[in-house]
């Protein structure tokens, strides 16, 4: 069986990515920050979040040992943490300056590669953290990265659709270049290798706008030549998937969908062993525990679930496992529960478990028969709850009141239109301009780009056929409406 154990909800924007190593996890968001949990019981460690990022953050991954984690942003750079003070050990500026969409880290912990939104990637020798060779392939994103179990080669996946693998000298060694129709999200080596007398064989995940997970089978010759085989194309998720991870046994496969699903495959027979539902928005992260059966989901909800796998799954192959299948949380910033991005959302179970988290559990029952409601519990007025729900407590009813009053707060930080939010920033627009590529900005945000001598646009990263700026007056109303809306 598989049961949710807490969710953690400290991030502000969206969740693009998840790394475990043996003690810690990692998460990073839109947010600019990384934040760093122990994965025994998921508190989250005193020096975190880490800010070191401008912008958005897309990847992290932990070093084998556990003592590093690299990650890549927007701002086009990768950084390496200290996992032990948490200071920043080095950046490393991309060729270019373009934003840096994916990171990974080998093996051996001897070489790191990044690729970026240029179609631009990145050998660095890691441990002098210094440029080896750079390489690519032009007008496109690159997305998804995964080394080899044996660290000597590595797969790339872009937004043209492509996978491609390449050695340490950054040599091509095949191209499948329509592997995903309108898009590679994520790819995945298995940790297995497979070898017999004439051959090595590799497997591969990878994932796609195209709704498709996919497993391959990559064949290294003895003579040095490369063949990729399909072996399985899996559709059991309706919209396009995100993202794909092994499990570092190799035996189990998991992908995330923008249909909010989770799915989790026996490897080798490729069965679906189960479906995991409780994200409100798309799953953007996923990955295995090394040495424990968790695993961790992140997404667009601003959330982070953290799932058991237990042992022994027969009979349950297949079984979709809905939000009430949550047990008892963790102690510390984790959560399990409301599952809603807004409190006018919640449900009257989830009403009924943030008065037991409150210390209000005395009310539960009274909530329960008047069917008070996220929305209904906004609008509670010490009228209402003397009068029609027959609390005499006045000390009660402005506990009661005082919480509301919190969840209101809460609800205006975490519940900005994102059409408000700048792509560069994602901070609420004070000064909204519409840049040539027809999308909005915050001024200072889009000018700093632009001055930094980067004229592709930040979001489709063609270039801007003019610098001139023009203030989004519309926008800025609406935005001054809605703050005093709140």
């Amino acid at each position: 069986m598989a049961s949710l154990i807490c969710t953690l909800r400290d991030h502000q924007d969206d969740v693009n990515w998840c790394a475990f190593s043996s003690k810690l996890l990692a998460t990073c968001s839109g947010d600019k920050t990384i934040r760093i949990y122990k994965s025994h019981d998921f508190s989250e460690l005193p020096f975190s979040p880490l800010t070191g990022h401008g912008y958005s953050v897309h990847c992290c991954c932990f070093s084998p040992c556990g003592q590093f984690l690299t990650s890549c942003s927007t701002d086009a750079t990768v950084v390496v943490w200290s996992m032990v003070s948490g200071d920043i050990e080095a950046v490393l500026e991309h060729p270019g300056r373009s934003p840096v969409r994916i990171c990974a880290l080998s093996p051996n912990s001897v070489h790191l590669v990044s690729g970026a939104s240029d179609g631009t990637l990145a050998l660095w020798d890691f441990p002098s953290k210094r440029l080896s060779r750079t390489g690519g392939v032009s007008d496109t994103t690159m997305v998804a990265c995964s080394f080899s179990p044996c660290s000597q080669m590595f797969m790339m996946g872009s937004t043209y659709g492509d996978l491609r693998l390449w050695d340490l000298d950054l040599n091509h060694l095949l191209a499948e270049k329509n592997a995903h129709d309108l898009g590679v999200s994520c790819c995945s080596f298995s940790p297995s290798i497979l070898s017999g007398s004439q051959v090595v064989q590799f497997r591969v995940a990878s994932c796609g706008q195209d709704c498709q997970l996919k497993i391959w089978c990559i064949n290294k010759f003895s003579f040095g030549g490369f063949k990729m085989v399909l072996l399985h194309s899996l559709s059991g998720q309706t919209a396009p998937v995100l993202c794909c991870s092994y499990s570092s046994d190799g035996k189990l496969l998991m992908s995330g969908s923008v249909d909010k699903s989770v799915k989790v495959y026996d490897a080798n027979t490729v069965a679906l062993l189960y479906t995991l539902n409780h994200h409100e928005r798309y799953v953007t992260a996923c990955a295995f525990s090394p040495t424990s059966p968790l695993i961790a989901t992140g997404s667009m909800d601003k959330t982070v679930n953290i799932w058991r796998l237990e042992d022994g799954c027969s009979g349950q192959c297949g079984k979709s496992l809905p939000e009430e299948s949550a047990e008892t949380p963790f102690e510390g910033t984790a959560t399990v529960g409301r599952s809603k991005l807004l409190v006018a959302d919640w449900s009257e179970a989830d009403v009924s478990e943030w008065l037991f988290e409150e210390g209000l559990e005395g009310l539960v029952e009274k909530f329960k028969a008047n069917n008070i409601d996220g929305t209904e519990l906004l609008s509670l007025t010490k009228e209402t709850l003397a009068s029609e729900l027959g609390i005499e407590s006045v000390g009660l009813r402005s506990k009661l009141l005082r919480k509301v009053e919190e969840l209101k707060s809460d609800s205006v930080c975490s519940g900005i239109p994102d059409e408000f939010l700048c792509p560069i920033t994602r901070e609420l627009m004070r000064d909204p301009v519409i840049a040539a590529d027809g999308y909005s900005y915050e001024r200072e945000a889009i000018e700093s780009w632009i001055n930094t001598k980067n004229r592709s646009s930040p979001m489709t990263n063609l270039p801007l056929l003019t610098t001139l700026l023009t203030p989004n007056h519309t926008l800025k109303m609406a935005i001054s409406r809605w703050k005093t809306s709140q």
